[in-house]
């Protein structure tokens, strides 16, 4: 079982028991959170999609740690005009292990094959309007005489 949730503005495909480095959270270390913006649901190949979210879905997690990421140097130069810029960064991060996902409520599924090709037949079986022929334009002769 797998969700794709949305954790700090980023969506993340999470699983039981997966470690995740996400942006930075306001939550102790130690405590649990619960993300309840949760986009699709896969149960053993029964999926679950949201419109955009879904109802009563949610994913629990505990933080593990506060850290921050690896180092990002930013270079930037411009070739014979002396100009060089040297800048770094680094993420502050959070980690948290993935607890459980929880599916509650009315779940919306994924509309079947069959139902697709019932819209089809429908959409075949409504009558069809025929255009009326366009009109022929005699063209001018720009002949200079």
């Amino acid at each position: 079982m797998y969700a794709i949730v949305e954790i700090a503005g980023q969506q993340f495909k999470v699983s039981k028991d997966l470690k995740v480095y996400v942006h930075r959270l306001a939550s102790e270390e130690g405590s649990k959170i619960s993300f309840d913006k949760v986009l699709l649901l896969d149960d053993n190949g029964t999926i679950t999609l949201g419109a955009p979210a879904i109802e009563g879905a949610s994913v629990e997690a505990k933080v593990l740690q506060h850290l921050k990421g690896d180092k990002v140097i930013v270079f930037k130069k411009k070739r014979r005009k002396g100009y060089k810029k040297r800048n770094g960064h680094r993420q502050y991060l959070t980690q948290i292990v993935i607890e459980g996902i929880t599916a509650a409520g009315a779940p919306k599924k994924a509309a079947p094959k069959k139902a697709a090709a019932e819209a089809t037949t429908e959409e075949a079986e409504a009558p069809k309007v025929k255009k009326a022929p366009k009109a022929k334009v005699a063209k001018k002769d720009d002949t200079k005489e």
